[in-house]
């Protein structure tokens, strides 16, 4: 066996391996012998079956196979010694693809694969290098909003004679026909319309005031600003049909329900926080305060990571074998339309530099991922996970068992692993560089771009 290489550029080579007989004739006599021990033919007590017969029935599909099991052990054999930092998978040379071999058990086999490699490339972040941190503040409507819908979720249900903004109709919906009429065999569903989701004004407007029997034309689509997936939830339809529909429906109201917002008083700050935690209702706006800057943490660490994202690829400079990727996205795609390919690629490359540049940053950081890091990465995910439908945590030993479970699975485990590197590396990049602390307002905030 000779196995060569020849370098086409600093992104690209090409591995040469050439076989003769005496290289793969031991591995397929041998595996010819274990298939006449296995094969059951008829005329032929089991494991009694000639060699030589079983080399005239299938001689030449286990040639191909096992010379194809040797050129992959060969060639991984190979870009391991030789250290080669590949990028997506060896594919076979163009040329050899059109080749036609004969297969025949003394031939001399010539074997070529392009093999496309990853860039040499330095970073030198260092303190001159500056990215915005934005300490985000509660504004009033914020602040507003969360504490209407806190004193709405521990108040009560009443049901007025007419209805109000922010109220629910509880109503009877019946699809039209283009004239007016209800249309036979049509959609029809009682469901809560929630006026405080009505997108259109007017429409909005045409609902308020009304009592139990009242009856109005609703244009649905209109109502709720196309959006499909909150017209099949009224309607309890499909998105596609929700999304296709284009008729009215009349709305009978057969309620109305208002949620009053419960009082700011001792027993509701009781309920929230705890006995005798808040006492006053300067307290009581502190607390939601700290609460909402909490939650607008995580939005303002997601900018800070994107941010950085951005600069790495912009201060790091390298090409890649974009030629050889888009054949090997290719190879491994066969459904990838030649449009999809072009339209997908600058993303595809731009995670693949991040992912570089990122392994990188934990190779020259001595950056190290212990397991406990991944398993309390795991357990905080999933205590997210069971909180998102239940208030009460699960009780920590269990939490635990849930986790061991969950990273026995290699690709759930992986995938963790990934997540913790993420976030080791953004930290790495944080204490490097310099960060400019900005305070900005939630709503001054969310126009800022990506």
């Amino acid at each position: 066996m000779n196995i060569s290489q020849e370098k086409v550029d600093n992104l690209n080579t090409v591995v040469k391996i050439n076989l003769n007989p005496a290289d793969y004739q031991p591995r397929v006599e041998k595996a010819i012998k274990e298939q006449a021990k296995k094969a059951k033919i008829p005329g032929f007590r089991p494991g009694m079956v000639p060699p030589a017969h079983i080399k005239r029935m299938y001689g030449k599909s286990i040639l191909v196979d096992e010379i194809n099991n040797m050129l992959s052990d060969t060639l991984n054999k190979y870009l391991e010694e030789e250290k080669l930092e590949v990028l997506g998978q060896p594919l076979p040379k163009r040329e050899d693809e059109r080749k036609e071999y004969n297969w025949d058990f003394a031939d001399d086999f010539e074997f070529n694969y392009e093999i496309g490699l990853a860039p040499a490339f330095e970073i030198d972040f260092t303190s001159k290098d500056q990215i915005t941190q934005y300490i985000i503040k509660a504004d009033e409507e914020t602040l507003a909003q969360r504490v209407k819908s806190i004193r709405r979720a521990y108040g009560k249900m009443t049901n007025p004679d007419v209805s109000a903004d922010d109220d629910v109709l509880y109503s009877e919906l019946v699809q039209l026909s283009p004239d007016g009429s209800v249309f036979e065999d049509g959609i029809s569903n009682t469901a809560s319309v929630r006026l405080d989701l009505i997108k259109d004004e007017a429409i909005k407007a045409s609902l308020i005031g009304l009592k139990k029997g009242d009856e109005v034309t609703l244009d649905i689509q209109a109502a709720y600003g196309n959006d499909a997936a909150k017209i099949a939830g009224v309607l309890k339809i499909d998105e596609e049909t929700a999304a296709d529909l284009k008729s009215n429906f009349k709305l009978t109201v057969k309620n109305v329900n208002r949620l009053e917002e419960a009082d700011l008083n001792q027993e509701f700050f009781d309920k929230l926080f705890g006995e005798g935690t808040v006492t006053t209702e300067e307290g009581f706006r502190e607390k939601i305060t700290e609460e909402v800057e909490t939650m607008m943490q995580q939005d303002s660490e997601r900018k800070l990571q994107s941010d950085i994202y951005n600069y790495s690829l912009n201060k790091v400079q390298f090409n890649l074998p974009d030629d050889f990727l888009k054949r090997w996205l290719k190879a491994t795609n066969e459904k990838l339309s030649d449009e999809e390919l072009e339209s997908g690629y600058n993303d595809f490359a731009k995670n693949l530099k991040w992912t570089l540049i990122a392994n990188k940053i934990t190779k020259d950081g001595n950056i190290d991922i212990k397991y406990d890091e991944v398993f309390n990465y795991a357990k905080m995910s999933l205590d997210q996970q069971f909180r998102a439908y239940s208030q009460q945590s699960l009780p920590e030993e269990q939490l635990a068992q849930y986790t061991v479970q969950y990273l026995q699975n290699k690709e759930q485990a992986n995938k963790i692993f990934e997540e913790v590197k993420a976030v080791k590396v953004f930290d790495y990049v944080k204490s490097v560089i310099t960060l400019d602390k900005k305070e900005i307002l939630f709503t001054d905030f969310n126009k800022l771009e990506d």
